[in-house]
């Protein structure tokens, strides 16, 4: 069976020079590359769902042309190429960033939908800067299983396909301690519709390149937003509007199951709401609204949970303005930006009462829902666990007991207990109000409430046995996350709060 790519993305500007060295490139779309070819790449894993999505089917995956292309070493007939884009980082405007340790290899019609290949590790582009280009096992191993597992909890996600040694051995100050150390080198396959983001139009408008602005919003409605009509330029607000819709939605499901990005800039932002760019992310352990995994931003946690909304809105703010050029219409933009608090407040409400296992209408569900927040917060609650144990119970048994082993604190004061009593009382008289029976909720509260995460410690110890040349534990999470919302047997001994020896699960970007 004959594999080919296409790339119609190459119908775009490109940069006229061929030299892999970092530079500034202008007025160009993205720059072709020759990737690294590492003859001695083995691959550790790859993702069958994943390889379905793409028409591959498990014979195809082992057949000799697509373990080349899995160890990124054939390009299926296109050309590789680097996407150049901008970005705000941590609030800034950072300038041409672009593809540093990314290479797109081209799209290939899959089973739903066309998706673009794309190699991380694969060595350097123009946009490198500082970098290398090369990728290690840790920050792949991470990328790969949490892109999986985000698809499985129903997360508007990249998706990994590969996860590939490359045979050598790649230098890292991995605790920026001025100790740079060896570690083994990786290649990671993902893919998506696409990797437009934020900043890919944001660079233009910075450099006032009206001309190639409107080339990639175009290219971008027609290929990824074709049910748009653009007769006139006041029409590009459509296309904005779906794009802060998509991230709206992409933003809910973040907040629903505790998951922290930690590094949102707009560089790291899709314009079809996948979540992209796995680097310093984590789950809420303990419940602190105020929790960022990421090492660099524990000073102003401008990306902490709780920021989230008001980060990505910020985000679509820039877009708004890097799009602005085209339309000139700030109130356009501003009517469409205005409404995103309140339908992320609807959105929100709508979520967790599901997942308290609240239905229809009832005045009480918004101070509910605060109220137990505001109570997460003070008991140290495992904000997993806990919701899922709340899955498990019938109405005349909500009670603390059934929650202790969920608490970071060792007992709660009085005060709290009683604060603890009088919710699940409520809650209790919810419940009681209801049409349906205990039976109908918790399975309905189950599809929602995730059993299994993959939390940052996890990770650690795969990553930690992976760099001893042991797989074991990777092979066996890549199948638990599949089952996050089941009763999966397997999962048990991992259905546990953080271990007190582990810390607080935070990283750096570069992680």
């Amino acid at each position: 069976m004959e594999f080919k790519l296409d790339n119609h993305f190459l119908s775009l500007k490109a940069d006229p020079l061929t030299r892999n060295q970092p530079r500034a490139v202008l007025q160009a779309h993205y720059s072709f590359v020759t990737p690294r070819v590492f003859e001695a790449a083995q691959i550790v894993h790859y993702s069958e769902a994943t390889a379905a999505l793409l028409g591959f089917s498990n014979e195809a995956i082992k057949s000799e042309v697509l373990q080349h292309l899995l160890k990124g070493q054939n390009t299926l007939g296109t050309t590789a190429y680097a996407a150049c884009y901008g970005g705000h980082q941590f609030g800034h405007w950072a300038g041409q960033l672009g593809d540093g340790r990314a290479i797109t290899f081209g799209q290939i019609k899959g089973k739903d939908q066309t998706y673009t290949l794309q190699f991380k590790g694969l060595g350097p582009t123009p946009y490198s800067r500082a970098g290398d280009g090369y990728a290690v096992l840790r920050s792949s191993i991470r990328e790969y299983l949490m892109s999986e597992a985000m698809a499985y909890l129903g997360v508007p996600t990249t998706r990994a396909l590969s996860l590939a040694l490359s045979g050598e051995l790649v230098t890292r100050d991995r605790l920026y301690n001025g100790n740079p150390q060896k570690e083994p080198g990786a290649i990671v396959c993902r893919i998506a519709p696409h990797f437009i983001r934020f900043g890919s139009f944001e660079i233009f408008a910075a450099r006032e390149d009206i001309e190639h602005l409107k080339l990639l919003v175009d290219y971008t409605i027609e290929q990824y937003y074709p049910d748009l009509t653009i007769e006139t330029n006041a029409d590009y607000l459509l296309f904005f509007k779906a794009v802060m819709q998509k991230s709206l939605q992409t933003l809910i499901h973040w907040q629903s199951i505790g998951f922290v990005h930690g590094v949102l800039n707009t560089d790291n932002m899709s314009i079809s709401g996948e979540t992209i760019d796995y680097g310093p992310y984590g789950f809420l352990d303990e419940f602190d609204p105020t929790w960022t995994p990421n090492t660099t931003d524990v000073e102003h946690r401008r990306y902490c949970y709780e920021n989230q909304p008001n980060t990505v809105l910020w985000n679509l703010y820039k877009l708004a303005n890097a799009l602005y050029p085209l339309v000139e219409d700030a109130k356009g933009f501003e009517s469409i930006l205005n409404r995103f608090k309140l339908e992320y407040e609807l959105e929100f409400l709508k979520h967790m009462k599901l997942k308290l296992g609240c239905y229809g209408e009832h005045s009480s569900d918004e101070a509910t829902i605060d109220e137990l927040i505001e109570l997460l917060r003070m008991s140290k609650a495992d904000y997993s666990l806990f919701f899922r144990r709340l899955s498990e119970l019938n109405a005349n048994q909500l009670n603390l007991d059934q929650f202790r082993a969920v608490f970071y604190i060792q007992e709660l004061d009085e005060n709290l207990q009683h604060k603890w009593k009088i919710w699940f009382k409520n809650l209790e008289q919810r419940w009681g109000e209801q049409i349906q029976t205990d039976s109908d909720r918790q399975v309905q509260m189950k599809a929602i409430n995730p059993r299994f995460i993959l939390r940052n410690y996890m990770l650690e110890e795969v990553i930690q046995a992976a760099e001893s040349g042991d797989y074991q534990l990777l092979n066996e999470f890549a199948e638990l996350i599949k089952t996050p919302y089941e009763d999966n047997p397997k999962a048990s001994p991992w259905i546990k709060k953080k271990p007190d020896t582990v810390g607080d699960s935070a990283l750096s970007c570069s992680s």
